[in-house]
């Protein structure tokens, strides 16, 4: 359990009082009853229970910060305007490391001895999305609808500072696979570092993100992905390269394009190409699509402050080694 000093909050002002420390938790891995675009280290939250049973953090000053719901809610009202027509469903929220409080009558109690009515909650880190499935693509017999969504983490913010500083967020729009919920991202659509003062400048860059975004463009390079293959033992020399990736010097590793994905998720990947029904191999060969779907499968084990930027990297990866299987020197390293 990790220890940090955060301020305690008052339930009827959204406000904080600076008091003790209090408990910030990496919440264990919850079952989700369907699939998820993020599972492991999350669990899922409803809007309306982030209104009603969590708090709001200020800047030292008093000022609020921008609210997760208000986060939310001003990208699907970005997404609402800007494919005006088309349906949106309603976002999937995942949440992890809360961040436990106490109303500041209640400051010389244990812990033991709180009243409900006396705890405060908030949670650090929160990643949402939604899809548009009006808008479709089909690649190798699987359907992807375009998706929207961002990531906040209040790490990211010194809520210390006398006065109000800037906010950041993560945006994103992209492709998600039906059958699995696989993010399939590309950096085109994806703006890891969104810094704004309000709402305002929050909903003006995400449609200028929109506006940005060429689907088109996007699975035409997806669909490139599913033209190329690797043989069984292609697939072994690029898993076994990517473990002694982890490993290397770093004046070599400077040398060769970055890979973000984890240990653990190379395990995931290996036991997806035997086991997977949808992406697996199962000990023949392997398209450079279903590839890149067993990358991203494995992502969804990561912690929400690095989710995206492993999806994107997954992306990277997958089209690096399509090129390399063709020809182009950049990711050759991987195929030996």
């Amino acid at each position: 359990m990790e220890q940090i000093l955060m301020p305690a909050v008052a339930t009827n002002s959204n406000r904080f009082e600076y008091t003790d420390y209090e408990e910030v938790v990496a919440e264990q891995p919850v079952t989700s009853s369907g699939v998820s675009f993020l599972d492991a280290n999350t669990n899922h939250i409803t809007i309306e229970e982030l209104r009603t049973q969590c708090v709001v953090p200020t800047w030292a000053n008093q000022e609020l910060t921008i609210s997760h719901q208000d986060f939310i809610e001003s990208v699907h009202d970005a997404a609402k305007t800007f494919y005006l027509g088309e349906s949106v469903t309603a976002p999937s929220i995942r949440v992890s490391h809360i961040v436990r409080g106490r109303t500041p009558n209640a400051l010389g109690k244990r812990a033991s001895e709180l009243l409900e009515c006396e705890k405060t909650q908030f949670y650090q880190r929160l990643a949402f999305a939604f899809t548009i499935p009006t808008i479709y693509e089909t690649i190798d017999g699987q359907k992807l609808e375009l998706c929207v969504g961002g990531v906040r983490n209040y790490n990211d913010l010194n809520l210390y500072r006398s006065s109000k500083g800037v906010e950041k967020f993560s945006v994103f729009v992209g492709w998600r696979v039906v059958v699995c919920s696989n993010q399939v991202l590309t950096g085109q659509g994806v703006k890891l570092s969104l810094e704004v003062m309000d709402l305002k400048q929050l909903y003006i860059q995400v449609m200028e993100l929109f506006n940005q975004f060429n689907p088109a463009k996007d699975i035409h390079l997806l669909q490139t992905l599913s033209n190329t293959y690797l043989t069984e033992t292609q697939f072994a020399q690029v898993i076994g390269r990517m473990r002694l990736y982890q490993a290397l010097p770093q004046g070599l590793s400077r040398r060769i394009p970055r890979l973000l994905i984890t240990d653990s998720q190379i395990n995931n990947v290996c036991r997806g190409y035997y086991q997977n029904e949808d992406f697996g191999g199962q000990g023949g060969s392997l398209s450079m699509w279903n590839f890149h779907n067993l990358m991203t499968e494995a992502n969804k084990n990561s912690y929400i402050d690095s989710y995206l930027s492993r999806a994107v990297n997954a992306t990277e990866v997958s089209v690096g080694l399509n090129n390399a299987l063709h020809g182009d020197q950049t990711y050759q390293w991987f195929l030996g």
